[in-house]
């Protein structure tokens, strides 16, 4: 199945939300994991802008798309930015 990129962008203005809502966006992150769809994520570092990098299974893109717009950041615009791109793994293509 192929692979694929999600980023994430946040704003300053939406941090408060974000905590609010963190509990679900954590649990549906989890649940992904545990269901083999969600391979890694994580937030970007403290000295880059604010957002995330989050390595997804899918069937197509709009597969991840439909799968991510799940998401409780996404649901309630907490994300200010988001891309999804098509990653075509050659090192490590054989490791999860």
């Amino acid at each position: 199945m192929p692979t694929f990129a999600v980023t994430y962008s946040y704003s300053d203005d939406t941090a408060a939300g974000r905590d609010q809502h963190r509990p679900r966006h954590v649990e549906f992150l989890q649940s992904q994991f545990d269901g083999g769809r969600l391979v890694k994520s994580g937030p970007f570092g403290p000295d880059e802008a604010p957002g995330a990098l989050l390595l997804i299974t899918g069937e197509s893109k709009a597969d991840v798309e439909a799968l991510m717009d799940q998401d409780p950041f996404f649901q309630n615009d907490r994300v200010e930015e988001r891309s999804i791109r098509q990653w075509n793994i050659f090192f490590g293509a054989n490791e999860k």
